[in-house]
Order: structure tokens, then sequence, then C-alpha cells
């Protein structure tokens, strides 16, 4: 998940499903993605509505620090 584009796509629609707020009540995502990502939603967005364009925003800016998944 290193290529940049892709990853920015499958970010905005696992990240926003995965913050403070359980995953099931994300309108975006999916099981895999959320599994995924969900530690790194932890690490490094946490706090931010999980449907929020914040949220968005925090997983582009530390793109460089998320894991390979």
């Amino acid at each position: 998940m290193r290529s940049i584009t892709p990853a920015f796509g499958l970010i905005a629609l696992a990240a926003p499903a995965l913050g403070a707020l359980d995953a099931s009540t994300s309108k975006r995502g999916n099981k895999d993605l959320k599994t995924y990502c969900s530690g790194d939603t932890v690490t490094f967005c946490s706090g931010n509505d999980p449907d929020s364009p914040e949220m968005d925003a925090c997983f582009k800016k530390n793109v460089d620090k998320i894991s390979e998944n």
C-alpha cells in the first residue's frame, strides 16, 4: 500500500470508518480495510470523527508512517 495514489483512495474509504467511534457506525470502508487500518487510526488519528474530512486529512498527513497493510 505504498503507492500514494491508490493508498489515498483506500485510506479515504477505510480510515474514516476506524476512528474513536465504533466502526459499525461509519458510513464508509469495508471489513478488510477496517481490520488493516485500525491500528494506524488509533496511533495517528484518534479523536477524529470517522466520517469527517479531518480523518481523511490525518491519514494523508501521516501516509509515510502508516503500516504496509
